[in-house]
């Protein structure tokens, strides 16, 4: 549930501080009547998200034998580069958003079709996080299973609205960029166990060589299908068995993106931002 309600949480923050930056920006140049239209492309947007996740939903779960395992491994591999670049990109772009958004609305409201205008960046904005939200969501669905996976999206999903109700109608303040950083760095322990869990769905498709079928198995001391194990497993991709190209693939996984990021870091040299 926690991998879950992290990825709804953050996902879902960013969008809802987009559409209350946008609704803020017209509220400035004092164009309330566009209002609508942003509520318009949000409502699409979550619509065409919704469809987007049924649908992959539906495919992964309607597939059986090697398909079924190379579908997952897929995903599991895709929803990881996505968490990748989300992390890379918020990590260099999040103290620029509130301006960037505020220019465009300036400019769709002072365009001849701004209420079109309006309607795509609200609905692109929010897509953008809606679709890549709904294959997190299937890729957490093949790897943890259970109910409790759809009751953590809910959780972070209503979260990620009450936190920016906060943010944008009370004088609390937010450290978005420390924010950020602390739910990368679990998003990235969680993004690395999606790239284990994928090349463990090439191990038993037959893409990808074993080499070693079980570098180590703790599972009479710690069974993966155990409390314990579960909640290891939803957090850093815990295998109680693993093979050593899912060793291997963690690692190097963990390795670059964490040396991309020190890199990242030490070429901006960014300062705190807080919005609010």
């Amino acid at each position: 549930m926690l991998p879950t309600f992290l990825l709804s949480l953050r996902e879902g923050l960013e969008a809802a501080l987009i559409i209350g930056i946008l609704l803020g920006a017209l509220r400035k140049v004092n164009r309330p009547d566009l209002k609508s239209a942003v509520w318009a492309g949000t409502a699409a947007a979550l619509l065409v998200s919704l469809a987007a996740g049924g649908a992959l939903a539906a495919l992964g779960f309607s597939l059986e034998g090697q398909v079924e395992y190379v579908f997952e491994g897929i995903t599991m591999l895709l929803a990881a580069a996505l968490l990748t670049w989300m992390i890379f990109w918020m990590n260099r772009q999040g103290r620029f958003l509130r301006a960037e958004m505020e220019g465009k609305v300036r400019q769709a409201a002072a365009s001849a079709a701004s209420r079109g205008a309006l309607f795509g960046l609200a609905f692109f904005a929010v897509v953008r996080e809606g679709i890549e939200l709904a294959l997190f969501l299937t890729a957490a669905a093949f790897a943890l299973q259970g109910g409790a996976i759809w009751v953590g999206a809910g959780l972070g999903l209503g979260a990620a609205v009450l936190l920016g109700y906060l943010v944008f109608s009370t004088t609390r303040r937010l450290d978005l960029r420390r924010f950020f950083q602390v739910t990368g760095v679990l998003l990235l322990l969680f993004a690395a166990g999606l790239v284990a869990h994928g090349v463990h769905e090439f191990n038993e498709a037959g893409w990808i060589p074993a080499v070693i079928e079980h570098v180590w198995d703790i599972n009479p001391y710690l069974n993966e299908k155990s409390t314990p194990g579960e909640i290891l497993k939803a957090l850093f991709g815990y295998n109680g068995n693993p093979s050593l190209t899912e060793v291997l693939a963690y690692l190097a996984y963990l390795g670059a993106v964490g040396m991309g990021l020190w890199r990242q870091n030490k070429t901006l040299a960014l300062p705190v931002t807080e919005v609010g």
